[in-house]
């Protein structure tokens, strides 16, 4: 044996080249994934997506969206969907002129439509639908022999004259099928039957079948992608500062978006089940204010009123409660109290020795 031969690798060494690096962790927990160990995947897949070593692997957008696939089997319907006073629907015998003056003012692509209120739903209508209705009816046929020619030939072959805007909708065939769920349907159960039944709108309803909602598929697919803005949503902001400090507020605005903009001092407890702060304003006020109405809000803060039906709040002013007259009262009555309490100066040597003046009689001239 060459004495000279390196000695053999110590344990301790041999330990350390096996110690399986960040690489082999994350295949091992990838093995787990597919069956190779027992265990339960969902949450795997989330410690996976949790841990610092798979910033390499996916993009912050990717990790985000697979957080959200995981936590879609939670989400239920009630969550997502578009509460009753916010629907924007239209009576199934409306004149397709004014129909039309809705899908320009409501930036929505489908409109629910209803028989005599919104509790009997009978459809929704499609804006292209109706676009293309509008189109055949207005569509001019191909000149054939024998008819006299057009002294001027219309635009696209169009006469739009010949679309009765004063036709209800009912008579044109243009309502489609509505999806009827309930509140508490698993909001990927939902998205599954859309695909489906190609239909991308649905009711939510209530135990009585009642409305309480509406969602569409792209409520679901933000759950997902986070929100989707398209070039006719609104980017005002849902609350602005304005120069006398006050704060202008959508009442749809969320009571965690108002404590970050306002601040602190406007925080509500958790115990109060109300996410916006036209909620709040209901459950304070036990009722739905109106128009000018002042509610005395969280903290120093009151709420007033600005724009409201009678079934809901749509736009408030949040200011700070002026120092009520009673404070300012006590604040200077102390001092009152201190002027009041002083002791009287002394009296001169004078005043104490001399005996006191007697009476005048009234008899003497």
């Amino acid at each position: 044996m060459n004495s000279h031969e390196p000695p053999p690798p110590s344990d301790d060494s041999s330990s350390k080249s096996d110690a399986p690096g960040p690489a082999e962790r994350l295949l091992d927990r990838l093995k787990a994934l597919i069956g190779l160990r027992t265990g339960s995947i969902r949450s795997d897949l989330a410690e996976v997506l949790a841990e610092d070593t798979v910033k390499d692997e996916f993009s912050p957008a990717e990790r985000a969206m697979l957080q959200n696939i995981l936590t879609l089997e939670k989400q239920r319907i009630g969550d997502l969907m578009i509460p009753r006073a916010d629907i924007v629907a239209v009576q199934k015998d409306i004149p397709l002129g004014q129909l039309l003056r809705v899908f320009a003012t409501a930036a929505h692509s489908r409109l629910v439509v209803y028989d005599d209120t919104l509790d009997d739903p009978t459809g929704m209508v499609h804006i292209r639908d109706l676009v293309s209705y509008f189109t055949g009816r207005a569509m001019v046929p191909p000149e054939t022999e024998g008819k006299p020619k057009r002294r001027r030939r219309l635009p696209a072959d169009l006469d739009l004259k010949a679309v009765d805007l004063r036709e209800p909708l009912s008579a044109t065939n243009l309502i489609r099928s509505i999806l009827f769920v309930p509140a508490s349907m698993p909001a990927i159960d939902l998205l599954v039957k859309m695909q489906a039944t190609r239909i991308h709108l649905a009711l939510v309803v209530d135990e009585y079948g009642g409305t309480d909602g509406v969602v569409s598929m792209e409520d679901i697919v933000e759950q997902i992608v986070g929100d989707i803005e398209d070039e006719h949503d609104d980017e005002a902001a849902m609350i602005m500062k304005q120069a006398d400090g006050s704060f202008i507020a959508d009442a749809r605005a969320g009571l965690e978006e108002a404590a970050e903009k306002i601040g602190v001092a406007f925080a509500v407890d958790e115990e109060e089940d109300v996410d916006t702060i036209g909620g709040l304003l209901v459950t304070l006020a036990g009722r739905v204010p109106v128009r000018g109405e002042i509610i005395a809000g969280p903290g120093e803060f009151e709420i007033e009123v600005l724009d409201a039906d009678p079934r809901r709040v749509k736009r408030l002013r949040i200011t700070r409660r002026p120092p009520e007259p009673q404070k300012r009262e006590q604040r200077r009555k102390p001092a009152e109290d201190n002027v009041s309490a002083a002791p009287p100066p002394p009296k001169t040597d004078s005043e104490t020795s001399a005996p006191p003046a007697p009476p005048a009689d009234a008899s003497k001239p």
